[in-house]
């Protein structure tokens, strides 16, 4: 509010100054007034005095009606020359106008000197301020954002200086967004390269194995190519799910929502991880009622379902059971996909969803990737998931209508 009260501190100055001013003049006209009139009636007096010497016989009413009687007065004094409308009688009175009139020029002209006085330095003080306003928009371009320029006043300067503070911060939170940023894609080229550099060895090893053995055994030879094989595998999962996570992060991907039975979905997504069920001989149990619906982009929600059921299925263990179930109420629907094999670390619960990160109880070959892209894909549906692990491992996601 600083400025908001200077400049009102100005304003009540001037007022203040010019009732001052304006009193002093009324003061000196009533002054130069009474000095006239005085002047005026000693004279009239010192006349009326003669005359009464003069002529005795003359009453006082005489002379006061003489006196009032401004038609006799112009037709006595015209015939000398002297108009009383133009000029004074007594000449000491036009002095004392005189006199008058250069005081009360001097205080109008006091008054003016002193208002525009006072508008220079409000306006200089002004000027102050825009040039501070030009020096921090010149640091702002040097990319220097540590300047603090906000003001709670109302002025139009204030709210120029409180856009440019507003702009100022948003500049800082970008460049250290960018910096951020910047950080996490070092981060994360780091992981990749990590991620790719495993399957990679491995299958170098396993083809330098291959060409420098010729005559090895059929058997052998298989093995190995298998392996190649499930590099090769690991590798296009990976890539596959980083474009997939990339298209969410430049929020390039377009859901083409409609609903779809929750039945449907599950359904579908068993399908996709159909073989690591097999592999190892776990039993799917699915509760819910087959009528729900979920409105929702189809291909995706089938990718996050997957992905949290290839997990829970990689911590299960042979020949043990998944419990899908489903249910809505009035506000969101929800699914939940419980595992009975390895518990998850209390330590890892709170990153589980992070990109590229492997709690302790993954398995070597786990990309730490397919709960990342899960997340992402629901929460792109106006849904949250979360987990729990404690007798067993719960994941529990809710889709908001």
């Amino acid at each position: 509010m600083n400025n908001k009260v200077i400049k009102k501190k100005y304003i009540l100055f001037i007022l203040i100054l010019s009732i001052i001013f304006s009193i002093c003049y009324v003061l000196v006209n009533k002054h130069e007034y009474n000095k006239i009139r005085k002047e005026e009636n000693n004279k009239i007096n010192s006349i009326v005095v003669k005359v009464k010497e003069k002529y005795p016989n003359v009453t006082d009413d005489e002379i006061i009606e003489i006196i009032n009687n401004t038609d006799s007065k112009d037709i006595l004094f015209s015939k000398y020359g002297i108009y009383i409308d133009k000029e004074f009688l007594i000449t000491n009175n036009e002095k004392n106008y005189s006199k008058f009139l250069i005081l009360n020029t001097c205080f109008i002209i006091s008054l003016i000197i002193s208002i525009i006085v006072i508008i220079l330095l409000y306006e200089r003080k002004k000027d102050k301020e825009i040039k501070r306003i030009i020096e921090c928009i010149t640091k702002i371009n040097k990319k220097d954002y540590t300047i603090d320029i906000k003001d709670n006043s109302e002025d139009e300067l204030s709210i120029l200086k409180n856009e440019i503070y507003k702009t100022t911060i948003m500049l800082k939170e970008d460049a250290e967004n960018s910096l951020k940023d910047k950080k996490e894609l070092k981060t994360s080229l780091e992981d990749i390269s990590h991620q790719l550099k495993t399957p990679l060895t491995s299958m170098s090893i396993n083809i330098e194995n291959l060409l420098d053995n010729p005559d090895m055994d059929i058997n052998t030879r298989q093995e190995f190519i298998r392996d190649i094989k499930r590099d090769i595998y690991n590798i296009n999962f990976l890539v596959q799910n980083l474009l997939k996570l990339t298209k969410f992060d430049s929020n390039t991907i377009i859901f083409n929502n409609n609903y779809y039975l929750i039945k449907d979905i599950v359904d579908e997504s068993i399908k996709n991880v159909s073989p690591l069920i097999d592999l190892k001989n776990i039993k799917i149990n699915i509760v819910g009622d087959n009528n729900i619906k979920l409105q929702c982009d189809f291909k995706w929600q089938i990718e996050a379902i997957s992905n949290i059921i290839k997990n829970c299925i990689e911590h299960s263990y042979d020949n043990s059971t998944i419990d899908i179930k489903y249910n809505e109420n009035k506000i969101y629907s929800t699914i939940e996909i419980i595992d009975y094999g390895e518990l998850i670390d209390k330590k890892d619960i709170k990153h589980i969803f992070e990109r590229f990160y492997k709690s302790k109880n993954s398995k070597s070959d786990s990309m730490g990737i397919g709960l990342s892209l899960s997340k992402a894909i629901i929460e792109k549906n106006n849904g949250y998931i979360t987990v729990k692990s404690d007798t067993n491992t719960r994941f529990i996601i809710k889709y908001f209508k």
